[in-house]
């Protein structure tokens, strides 16, 4: 007995008929264009490496010219805001409350010995709590200090090595220009997810799907005729989120609408499939919904490098990521908004995406078949 044959009549009226579906049925709609507006302005405000007025205490135990001088660089920076204390007993409760993030004690015999050309040292107490603050703290009490050295030129007795750093991509250092791009690959991939899987599980709910099976459409038209529509949604909502980052949080796209829209239909391969495959397991809407918030949204956020390197995690771990499309969406678009069409990195990106989808689509026609039991 032959394969069934692909009728390409067959498939236009069954992508019709899933066109139709998606405009009369508003929760689509509201998970295509409303939730990914949501979301990103949630990861844009509420999600930010950027750290600035963090409260420290900065302790002078002994007012000198030099010591009040550098305790006035630390007040000139606007990245911490400082409270200044004659011992650092008067500030030890402030840290046990968590108002104060740090301690900066400049020693009474600082002038002293900054004159005689000895060993200055300056002691930094952080709140180890909170590691990240912590380390900023330490780090740019040392920048701080560095940077008024430079400036007394009566403490130098030798010019040394003036370190000059610059910063590509991203000069200015804003979290924002990073986590905006990489925020929309999380969110495209907990849409494409959702548009798939809940909508699918509904017709399994509410037996319109048994009425498709009974057709003589083959597993690869309904398959495809899924597909296409909801494929046209997610990339309508990759680049409104796309817009709304150039336009509301002012992320500059430095390469091409053409490459987003290649990297964008790459990456719904995965995330549209993965979507079928819940709803040929699943044939429910809730059980849909917390597999596509397990298997989609956690890893994406926690596993593409988003908020955590990749090469910082674990060995196993770091293999895990492989099989995660937002690994590749992430670093592409973050490569796009920032550096602009590098498509030595975009190819093998693509490959990756497509290949992942090829296997959820494998197995979702693996494990959907024209029958009702």
């Amino acid at each position: 007995m032959s394969a069934p044959t692909v009728s390409a009549e067959r498939l236009m009226g069954l992508i019709r008929k899933e066109s139709l579906q998606v405009v009369r049925d508003p929760s689509s709609i509201l998970i295509a264009f409303v939730l990914p507006v949501v979301l990103l302005l949630l990861f844009a405000f509420a999600v930010s490496l950027d750290l600035e007025d963090v409260p420290v205490g900065v302790v002078i135990e002994n007012p000198g010219a030099d010591t009040v001088d550098l305790g006035a660089a630390f007040e000139a920076t606007i990245w911490l805001d400082v409270t200044f204390a004659r011992d650092r007993r008067e500030l030890i409760p402030r840290i046990n409350d968590g108002s104060l993030r740090g301690l900066i004690v400049i020693p009474q015999d600082f002038d002293a010995r900054l004159r005689s050309g000895g060993e200055t040292p300056v002691q930094v107490i952080t709140d180890g709590s909170q590691p990240n603050t912590a380390n900023f703290v330490a780090n740019y009490t040392e920048g701080v200090i560095a940077n008024w050295l430079a400036g007394q030129d009566n403490l130098r007795a030798a010019p040394g090595v003036a370190l000059e750093p610059r910063f590509w991509f991203n000069p200015e250092l804003e979290s924002r220009k990073v986590i905006v791009p990489g925020s929309i690959a999380v969110v495209m991939t907990m849409i494409g997810t959702l548009l798939t899987a809940l909508v699918v599980a509904r017709e399994w709910e509410r037996g319109t799907m048994e009425a498709i099976m009974s057709t003589p459409a083959t597993i690869l038209e309904i398959l495809a005729a899924k597909l296409l529509p909801y494929f046209l949604l997610g990339l309508g909502a990759t680049f409104l989120c796309a817009g709304l980052a150039t336009t509301v949080f002012g992320v500059s796209l430095g390469g091409s609408w053409a490459a987003l829209a290649i990297l964008g239909s790459a990456f719904l391969v995965p995330a549209l499939g993965q979507g079928l495959l819940i709803s040929a397991l699943s044939r429910n809407q809730f059980v849909a919904a917390q597999i596509a918030m397990f298997s989609g949204f956690l890893p994406a956020f926690l596993l593409s490098g988003l908020l955590f390197e990749i090469s910082s995690m674990p060995v196993p771990i770091q293999v895990l990521t492989y099989v995660v499309p937002a690994r590749y969406f992430v670093s592409s678009l973050q490569t796009l908004f920032l550096a602009g069409d590098v498509w030595n990195q975009f190819l093998p990106a693509i490959a990756a995406m497509l290949g992942i989808g090829f296997v959820f689509f494998a197995i979702t026609a693996a494990n959907t078949r024209k029958r009702l039991d």
